[in-house]
């Protein structure tokens, strides 16, 4: 939680720049095995060009032109920051030059932008599925950190051939005059300077992180009747349509805490103990969840056990407002005695979910502000630091998620499963100012979303479009009312990937080397992520097996139409263009369409856009913002009907909306598993509700015939 520090701590900056922290804050230091830090091997024989990394081929390509070609392969090396660029120019600077190749990278590889477009809409994009916007111009491997890309301005192309468990597939065209490709291996790590980024050691949580947290709701008047009753509701309202945590806050623990049994054994408002709540959250059908935070209030404990603290250069035990005494990671006496009992106690309660909070303040205001304590003895306070998080980790388990909180946290990269980059509140400009980030370093947190009139809409379609987490904090007899309709709408969270691997408002992570000398937890830091941003603009595309689709989310801004092209689509071809909360049919649109004015009811607009084609198809579904990307299985076309599968909620209308051309007569629409409440038609638009008794799979076939009519 973001609350308010009365006591900085005031050292000189450059004390703590005599103590540059090495660690994986340093990019000298290398704490694991990985891909080496080096160029790619390259070979060009004037027809084919093949680079080759870390012992296996990421490029060959075949090189076409009607002239000569100057090739050369240049290199920089600046600090282990490696940039390499392979050239291919027409002689004459005038004839062009193809290159078709096809990249192969790991299984976590995926095609995205890298360098920031020269002029256009702000959007922030994300992919479920491999992308295939026209704006791609890199692939980028996850598991070993490298970016192969296409300098602007030549034409270049990037299209996913083949998936598999071990390797991705690219096609990559690019034509012009004067080809650069450019490579950057280690490009997180090295060229954005996040050096405990070491991804071929851990995954990011790919599966849908979508709950409740206690605190807005009730702050710290938590008790134990209020976490039963919320629990009811929100299981019945909410879980079938894929909340599952359920998380509790500050208000339950000891005061002064910070010893194992202040946590485990809680205040006098859960008489039943913290066992048999966690015990009652599960027999609802939700995963537990718990908050915790690094600090220690204990100060009787702290004069009998001084070695097991940070000392400040007095020799007394440091303390701050919020860290209050310092935990000093580097003694094993703190974690067996400390840390491990309370997450080994907690974990074998049952809680899954575990919110670690006050972590800023323990790198501030304790390890940074006294880091004489860890010079004096030769050790490497971002390392004690990692330990710390590590030991919660090692005691919770990998299954369990762990979210580090609050205000960005490069130093757990790895330890962490998510990230809450900015202070108490739902904030979107983080989805912006850490778009690269999500789901390649860590979920991201924008905080709890509360479902007010203003703000639900957007909040809910904002969170689930990048792909973050969503955890909404409202009293849970909200969610009996109509505002619980976005909420669902949102849930279950698609697991993306970033469309850019720079940040769409880099105003905050430009400042991120700022943590290692920060010394003051109090407030937002200057590269914390604020809570508004200039971009209004979220695509996600939806990548699936048997169709392709895009999906933009609007807030704001003074629009009067959007160019295809600004969203990766094709110009030259038409799409249907439909609005999901309006349930709104605008129509079918070649170059550009008129996003209209946003409705007052909702805050924003959600549109899907399909390429349109020459039979019936589907245009939309309501169970998700998804439009189908959540819960179609597959659809199909047999030259006379349309049929798919669909995962449904019970009791929820499921919506099907289904474009009829020209040339197509509708005949009849069955279904198996649903009963059919409603079928009309509006214009060139069929609307079917279907309605089931029970959450399943059904099945449904809509069938046509060809004639005027």
């Amino acid at each position: 939680m973001n609350k308010k520090l009365f006591r900085i701590s005031v050292i000189l900056l450059s004390g703590l720049l005599l103590f540059s922290p090495s660690g994986c804050s340093q990019p000298g230091h290398l704490r694991d095995g990985g891909p080496p830090i080096e160029p790619a091997e390259v070979t060009f024989d004037g027809g084919e060009l093949v680079m080759t990394y870390h012992d296996s081929v990421i490029f060959s390509g075949h090189v076409g032109t009607s002239g000569e070609v100057f090739f050369n392969d240049l290199h920089t090396d600046q600090n282990g920051v490696i940039s390499q660029v392979v050239v291919l120019e027409s002689k004459d600077l005038q004839t062009p030059i193809t290159v078709t190749a096809e990249v192969i990278g790991s299984e976590e590889s995926f095609p995205c932008e890298v360098d920031r477009k020269r002029s256009g809409f702000n959007i922030v994009r994300h992919s479920s599925g491999l992308s295939r916007s026209l704006l791609n111009r890199a692939v980028y491997d996850r598991k070993s950190d490298w970016v192969l890309s296409v300098d602007i301005p030549v034409r270049a192309a990037v299209t996913p051939t083949a998936t598999g468990e071990r390797e991705n597939r690219f096609t990559m065209e690019i034509s012009g005059p004067k080809i650069v490709l450019r490579f950057r291996p280690r490009y997180y790590q090295r060229h954005r300077g996040l050096y405990c980024f070491e991804p071929w050691t851990y995954r990011v949580w790919d599966q849908s992180v979508a709950g409740w947290c206690s605190w807005f709701a009730y702050f710290s008047e938590i008790d134990e009747e209020k976490m039963r009753c919320a629990a009811d509701i929100f299981s019945e309202w909410l879980l079938p349509f894929g909340y599952r945590y359920f998380q509790m806050d500050d208000g339950y623990q000891q005061e002064p805490g910070g010893l194992p049994e202040t946590w485990l054994q809680p205040n006098e408002k859960f008489p039943g103990g913290l066992d048999a709540l966690c015990r009652y959250i599960s027999s609802r059908g939700l995963e537990p969840g718990i908050w915790t935070y690094a600090s220690f209030h204990r100060k009787d404990f702290v004069e009998s056990n001084r070695d097991m603290f940070v000392l400040d250069e007095a020799g007394n035990p440091a303390h701050g407002m919020w860290v209050g005494y310092v935990m000093d990671a580097s003694n094993p006496r703190t974690l067996e005695e400390i840390v491990r009992p309370l997450y080994r106690g907690l974990r074998e309660m049952g809680w899954t979910y575990f919110k670690v909070d006050a972590l800023r303040h323990l790198r501030y205001e304790g390890y940074n502000s006294y880091y004489q304590h860890f010079e004096a003895r030769g050790m490497d306070r971002v390392e004690v630091f990692r330990t710390f998080a590590r030991t919660i980790r090692e005691e919770i388990g990998e299954d369990s998620f762990m979210l580090g909180c609050w205000g960005i946290r490069p130093e757990l990269i790895g330890i962490i499963d998510g990230c809450r980059i900015g202070g108490d509140g739902f904030g979107y400009a983080g989805l912006a100012q850490y778009n690269s980030f999500n789901n390649v370093i860590w979920r991201n947190d924008p905080d709890h979303v509360e479902l007010t009139e203003e703000e639900a809409y957007r909040s809910c379609m904002v969170t689930s479009l990048t792909g973050s987490l969503l955890m909404l904090t409202d009293r849970p007899e909200r969610y009996e009312t109509d505002l619980v309709e976005p909420a669902r709408r949102a849930a279950p969270v698609l697991f993306t990937r970033p469309g850019q691997i720079y940040d769409v408002d880099p105003s905050r992570s430009m400042h991120l080397d700022q943590v290692d000398t920060e010394v003051s937890g109090d407030g937002q830091r200057i590269f914390d992520a604020d809570r508004s941003t200039g971009c209004d603009l979220f695509l996600l595309e939806i990548n699936l097996d048997f169709e392709n689709w895009v999906l933009l989310g609007r807030m704001g801004g003074e629009y009067e139409r959007f160019p295809f092209r600004e969203l990766g689509l094709d110009p030259q071809k038409e799409y249907l263009v439909f609005e999901f909360w309006s349930k709104r049919y605008l129509g079918s649109f070649s170059g550009s369409f008129p996003p209209g004015a946003i409705d007052p009811r909702y805050n924003c607009q959600l549109f899907c856009i399909r390429e349109k084609l020459d039979r019936p198809q589907l245009v939309a579904t309501s169970r998700h913002v998804s439009c189908g990307g959540l819960e179609l299985r597959h659809v199909t076309w047999n030259g006379s009907a349309l049929s798919g599968e669909s995962d449904v909620v019970a009791r929820d209308t499921y919506t099907l909306y289904i474009s009829e051309p020209d040339g197509y007569i509708f005949q009849d629409f069955r279904c198996e598993g649903a009963g059919v409440a409603y079928n009309q038609r509006k214009g060139p638009v069929r609307t079917v509700r279907l309605l089931s008794d029970q959450s399943g799979t059904i099945t449904w076939f809509a069938r046509f015939e060809k004639g005027s009519g």
